[in-house]
C-alpha cells in the first residue's frame, strides 16, 4: 500500500563558527552578531536566493529540534514557500505520521518520506522541513546534497525532552524511557547530522532570532562582492 502511496507522492573546506552557528564551505571569512529587526524582511534575502538558485534550504534534526516552527519564520524572512515533509506525507497518505508508523512500520514510511522529499526537492527555492529519521537515510541525504542547502538545528536532550513531553505524538517514544530512547538517538544520529552544510543551536530563544541565526549563517555563504553589497547603505 505504501509503494502506491509513493507513486501518488511522486506525482505531486574548513567549518567556520561564530556565535550560535556553524558553517562549511563559507566563502566569507568573517563572522559576526547581527541585529535581527524581527518585523522587517531580511536585506540580505535577495542575495541568499540567488546563491540558492533552484536548490532549497532543508532543515534537519530531531524530533523537538524547532524545525517546523523555525523553518516557517526563515521562510517569510526569504520569501520562499515553507514546506513540511511530514505534512506532505500525511497529505499523500491520508493518514497520519502515527498511524503510518502503526499500520506498515517505520521501513516503510521512511521509503515514502524519501519519495516524497525527492518529489519536494525538484522545485525551488523554498524551505523543507524533515523528519528526524529523514537525513539518516543514504539516498535522502544524497538528494539533499545535490538540491539543497542542509541546516541541522542542533538541541541539547532537556531542550528536546521539554518540547516534546508537550505532544503524544512521537511514535519513536512511545517505550517505557522517552528520555533513554532520545538519548539514543542523538547518540545514533547526530554524527550524521554534522555532516549538514549549516549547524545552528536550538535552543529557548525567541523564533525570530533563531531564524535570524540560520541567516547569518546564510550570510556567511555568500561570495564576498554580494555580502559587499548588501551592508552597503
Amino acid at each position: 500500500p505504501l509503494r502506491r502511496l509513493g507513486r501518488a507522492a511522486n506525482a505531486g573546506a574548513g567549518n567556520l563558527t561564530g556565535g550560535s552557528f556553524s558553517c562549511r564551505n563559507a566563502a566569507n571569512g568573517s563572522l559576526g552578531n547581527l541585529m535581527i529587526d524581527e518585523t522587517a524582511p531580511r536585506p540580505e534575502a535577495a542575495a541568499i536566493k540567488a546563491m540558492l538558485g533552484k536548490r532549497s534550504l532543508v532543515l534537519v534534526g530531531l524530533m523537538g529540534a524547532g524545525k517546523s516552527t523555525i523553518g516557517k519564520r526563515v521562510a517569510q524572512m526569504l520569501g520562499v514557500p515553507f514546506v513540511d515533509a511530514d505534512t506532505e506525507i500525511e497529505a499523500a497518505s491520508r493518514m497520519t505520521i502515527p498511524e503510518l508508523f502503526d499500520r506498515y512500520g517505520e521501513p516503510e514510511f521512511r521509503d515514502l518520506e524519501r519519495r516524497v522529499i525527492r518529489r519536494i526537492l525538484r522545485t525551488g527555492p523554498k524551505v523543507l522541513a524533515t523528519g528526524g529519521g529523514a537525513f539518516m537515510n543514504e539516498q535522502t541525504r544524497k538528494a539533499i546534497t545535490r538540491a539543497g542547502v542542509s541546516v541541522w538545528l542542533k538541541a541539547e536532550l532537556d531542550v528536546l525532552m521539554e518540547r516534546v513531553s508537550r505532544k503524544g505524538n512521537r511514535p519513536l517514544l512511545k517505550t517505557a524511557n522517552p528520555r533513554a530512547t532520545m538519548q539514543d538517538l542523538m547518540d545514533k544520529r547526530y554524527p550524521v547530522y554534522a555532516q549538514s552544510d549549516i549547524t545552528v543551536i536550538s535552543r529557548d530563544e525567541k523564533k525570530d532570532v533563531m531564524a535570524g541565526e540560520v541567516i547569518d549563517a546564510l550570510v556567511v555563504m555568500l561570495p564576498a562582492d554580494e555580502t559587499d553589497k548588501d551592508t552597503q547603505v
